[in-house]
This record gives structure tokens, C-alpha cells and sequence, in this order.
């Protein structure tokens, strides 16, 4: 995320007001936090109001981050919550905020397997394959869908997504299981034809 060359970003200088180093903070985070936002919504305008939004808060609230979690992490709750905070207006019924229930640890196993060790592995990275994943993404709850984000896209770890989202790391390991399950399921389909188009 942040490019090794460049000295890391001071907390010290973001709280005293440091105005070239905040600009700095959004050029690190701005790809990140934008792409979170658009995978967990969908759309392109309210993306840009949760990275818009998102660094408005930090510069608010810059002076009373302690430093418990790491920056990154701040940033990604600060952007998680805007995002839910839309999906919420939308649908209120949205939550992710309780812990896994006895129904989500007892995971059913997807209905469709299918073996994708045979596929090229240029099948994983054509634009059509992505558009694909892209979609069962959409279709994940969003308790999973966010989880999954931070944890395989974003490269957050797993205490890291759990801090983000204010879950417990075991809460986290449930929903990261469940969402893959769910995405090989929605994509079986789809590798199953790409299979049986390459036999």
C-alpha cells in the first residue's frame, strides 16, 4: 500500500496540522479506501462520498487517534462505517455489528463443487472471469461481503479486519469462511462451463 521508498507517514506531524503530510495520507490511502467502497456499494457516487467523507473524519478527529491500531486500520473503520452508514439508509435491516449466532458457525456446504485446479491460469485473470467475481461479491450479505473485502482484498489481517469492524478474531475466521464458500458456489457455474469449454 504505502511505496517502501517514500519515509512513512508521521503521526506526529498529521496531528500538528501538517498539511503536506495529510495530502500525503490521502495519496496513500485514497486507492484503497475507494476501491473498499465501491466493492461494498456499487456505485461510483456514493464510493467517492465514503472517500470523501472518510478523510473529512480523520481530519477531524486526527488529533484524538491514540495510535492503538495502526493508521491503515483507523482509516479502513472510518470508511467501513461510512459505507454501512449509506447501506443502512438504504436498507435498515443492514447490520454487521453482531457476533456470529450458532446458525452462522453450523456452515452449509455449497451445493456446487467444482475443481478448478485444470483451468489455466490465465482463466483467473481474464476481465471476463473478473466481472464474475465481481458480481458474486454484490451478492454476498454485506456482513460477509465487508469481511471478505478487508481480509482478501485489501490484505487486512485477520485481527486487523476484526479491529476494523469491532468483531472478535473468531467472528471474522466464521464470516471469511462462509463468504469464500458462498463465492466458489456462485462461481462453480461459471468454471464448470469454462472446463468444459477447454475439454
Amino acid at each position: 500500500m504505502i511505496n517502501e521508498a517514500e519515509p512513512p507517514l508521521s503521526l506526529q506531524a498529521l496531528q500538528a496540522g501538517d498539511r503536506a503530510e495529510f495530502a500525503r495520507l490521502v495519496e496513500v490511502y485514497s486507492t484503497p479506501i475507494y476501491r473498499l467502497a465501491l466493492k461494498m456499494l456499487a456505485r461510483e457516487q456514493d464510493a467517492e462520498d465514503v472517500l470523501q467523507n472518510t478523510f473529512l473524519k480523520a481530519l477531524q478527529h486526527i488529533r484524538e487517534f491514540e495510535g492503538r491500531s495502526s493508521l491503515s486500520t483507523w482509516l479502513y473503520r472510518i470508511a467501513a462505517n461510512e459505507a454501512l452508514m449509506l447501506l443502512r439508509r438504504k436498507r435498515p435491516e443492514v447490520s454487521i455489528d453482531e457476533e456470529a449466532s450458532e446458525a452462522e458457525e453450523s456452515l452449509p456446504l455449497p451445493e456446487q463443487f467444482t475443481d478448478w485446479c485444470c483451468l489455466p491460469e490465465q482463466e483467473f485473470a481474464t476481465t471476463e472471469a473478473r466481472r464474475q467475481l465481481d458480481q458474486a461479491i454484490q451478492k454476498l450479505p454485506e456482513k460477509l461481503r465487508v469481511v471478505f473485502l478487508l481480509r482478501d482484498i485489501e490484505g487486512l489481517s485477520i485481527k486487523e479486519t476484526g479491529e476494523v469492524l469491532n468483531l472478535t478474531e473468531t467472528a471474522v475466521k466464521t464470516r471469511l469462511l462462509r463468504a469464500r464458500l458462498a463465492l466458489r458456489e456462485h462461481l462453480a457455474a461459471y468454471f464448470s462451463e469454462r472446463l468444459l469449454s477447454e475439454t
